[in-house]
């Protein structure tokens, strides 16, 4: 199946690809390229994914210009996490190695988080003391709505 905007051909749909076959998590936001996900991740209210819709393995199977669009949502996801988290600190990773399907983490941190200043998939240095809010995936939705235009 050809993609508008890939490089190389990719099916939309692996069986065995946990992002082509579920949403990844709360979808805040989407387009006809990717979607936004609020990560169900205890610790780190705010995790959001940023997930391509088909099944491309790396950002180098994206032409120019699609990465690029792709890029300016996770900086838009960025920025509204920022907003309604207020971290210390937000990471951005693409890993993909046990899901080799291209999606960006936007994790914000705390001095405080349980694994703070190492990464979030080390080993916990104290207990998990932060809680999201009650509202947060609508906030997270309305920024990403503010930023991004209305998902469609």
């Amino acid at each position: 199946m050809s993609v508008t905007g890939v490089v190389s051909d990719s099916q939309c749909h692996q069986p065995q690809c946990e992002l082509c076959t579920t949403s990844g998590g709360d979808l805040l936001w989407q387009n006809e390229q990717c979607r936004v996900v609020l990560v169900d991740e205890p610790g780190y209210p705010g995790f959001c994914r940023v997930i391509w819709k088909h099944h491309v393995r790396e950002m180098t199977d994206l032409d120019t210009e699609t990465r690029n669009g792709f890029m300016n949502t996770v900086f838009a996801t960025e920025s509204a996490v920022r907003q309604v988290c207020t971290p210390d600190k937000v990471n951005l990773a693409s890993l993909g190695n046990m899901t080799p399907h291209l999606h960006w983490h936007v994790i914000p941190r705390w001095l405080e988080d349980q694994h703070f200043p190492a990464p979030i998939w080390a080993a916990p240095r104290r207990d998990n003391t932060l809680a999201a809010a009650a509202n947060l995936a609508q906030q997270l939705r309305q920024a990403l709505n503010q930023k991004l235009g209305v998902s469609a």
